[in-house]
């Protein structure tokens, strides 16, 4: 297997060979430029025009990226400081790493680095001795797919000091058996049998965004501890995890451990109630939020629009929901002026704490106006299927069943066949919804003229 030294050798400093290099009798005519030689071919003169050789390069760029090269060493340190002065960023996922002092080596010998990845090497085993690295100054580390033990964690953790981004997505984890020392003794009152190994060490203020994207993490009180271990932590990616409840305990201080954060990603965990929502608006920093793919959303009957207006009610700081455009002030007042309507008429023990704060802001609203000025009973609307698109006027009165069987004549596909997509003209961003309920009513999807519906086969 080759040297990082002898692949990076191998893409950037192999020698160049010219066609005509060996080729006998050249000659030299001071009446011809310099870039002209003339070689004697029996009694013919042949002209041939040379490019000049470029220099060989003295170092390598400032990314240098050797992924899937088979590395499982480094090589020659010293020629490596030398040809890799000017590297910041070192991509060496998916090779053959094993050996956590030849990583540092490397470290050490490219003084600028600043960004590692490291992904999918074989550095599962312990970390033995690892020497301090006050000059190293990396920023970012990635891990993902490594399997690093939490152990291997803390080691590293002490001995980049001034990182502030890490990746731990993909690895497997299901605890976090890592804790700051300021937790030390809550966690001894209340450590279980699945907490022996945990291990206690120093807080990581430097660290500002944490990926831990695909790990089978189920309890919040997992999550809290990475909060633990870094205090400061502005960005934290949790999509794919299967998280079941935003609650560590019985006391409600979700955010107790994350004061600085600004970007929240739980898409697809495993929440499905309300309840996960009013956990999330009592971060107080928090205004980048993702929670796309949960169970709750496929329990509720209401569409993409109603729904939206729902979280932006519910969510007083977050500025960007499920990575749309900032929020405007008109669509905030909207959205609540929405939201009281909507649990108005609902029982007092179903309104949300939300609800009351709310009525004091916007007052008691008037119901929706719902008599004689009825909206148009049909409107235009484009139907898509495969590459063909034709604009029909349809009855907003008609169920999703209803729309299938007229389209039946017109796509030639059986209702049981068919998948129905409703676009909304102004939220185009947010892309189709699936009109999954049959029975629902296409006015529920304030649906009106210019929108688009796309027809699909069911596979």
């Amino acid at each position: 297997m080759p040297s990082l030294l002898e692949a990076l050798e191998r893409k950037y400093f192999t020698e160049c060979e010219f066609e005509n290099a060996h080729e006998p009798e050249l000659h030299k005519r001071s009446d011809l430029p310099n870039d002209f030689t003339v070689t004697k071919c029996g009694g013919r003169m042949e002209f041939s025009i040379f490019i000049p050789r470029l220099s060989p390069l003295t170092s390598v760029p400032a990314l240098l990226v050797l992924n899937d090269c088979d590395i499982d060493s480094a090589g020659d340190f010293e020629s490596i400081r030398e040809k890799c002065q000017r590297v910041r960023e070192l991509d060496l996922a998916q090779n053959k790493l094993s050996d956590w002092s030849e990583v540092f080596s490397i470290l050490e010998h490219m003084p600028r680095i600043e960004f590692l990845n490291l992904s999918k090497n074989q550095l599962a085993s312990p970390i033995s001795s690892l020497p301090t690295a006050p000059t190293i100054n990396l920023k970012s580390l990635v891990l993902n797919g490594t399997y690093l033990d939490w152990a291997c964690v803390d080691s590293l953790l002490r001995n980049l000091p001034v990182l502030q981004e890490l990746h731990l997505s993909l690895n497997n984890y299901r605890q976090v058996l890592i804790d700051a020392e300021e937790a030390e003794q809550r966690l001894q009152e209340t450590e279980t049998p699945e907490e022996t190994e945990l291990r206690i060490t120093r807080a990581h203020p430097a660290l500002k965004t944490l990926h831990f994207t695909g790990n089978p993490v189920e309890h919040w009180q997992e999550i809290c501890r990475l909060g633990r271990l870094f205090p400061n932590l502005e960005a934290l990616v949790l999509a794919d995890c299967p998280i079941r409840s935003l609650q560590a305990d019985e006391s409600s201080d979700t955010h107790r451990y994350f004061p600085s954060l600004r970007l929240l990603n739980l898409s697809s965990a495993q929440l499905d109630s309300w309840t996960a929502i009013d956990q999330l608006a009592k971060f107080g920093q928090l205004r980048n939020l993702r929670v796309k793919h949960w169970p709750l959303w496929e329990s509720l009957e209401c569409t993409e629009h109603e729904r939206r207006q729902l979280l932006i009610a519910r969510l007083p700081n977050v500025e960007m929901l499920n990575g749309g455009g900032k929020i405007s002030s008109d669509e905030r007042v909207d959205a609540e002026r929405a939201f009281v309507r909507y649990y108005m008429d609902k029982p007092e023990d179903e309104r949300p704490a939300r609800y009351e704060e709310l009525l004091q802001i916007h007052g008691k609203l008037d119901p929706l106006v719902n008599v004689s000025l009825k909206p148009d009973k049909r409107v235009k609307v484009l139907f898509t299927y495969n590459d063909v698109s034709e604009s029909r006027f349809v009855d907003i009165y008609l169920t999703v069943n209803d729309l299938k069987a007229k389209l039946e004549k017109l796509v030639g596909l059986s209702p049981n066949k068919m998948r129905l997509y409703y676009l909304d003209q102004d939220y185009k961003e947010f892309g189709p919804e699936e009109m999954r309920f049959p029975n629902k009513q296409l006015y529920s999807y304030n649906i009106q003229s210019g929108d688009e519906i796309i027809i699909d086969a069911k596979k």
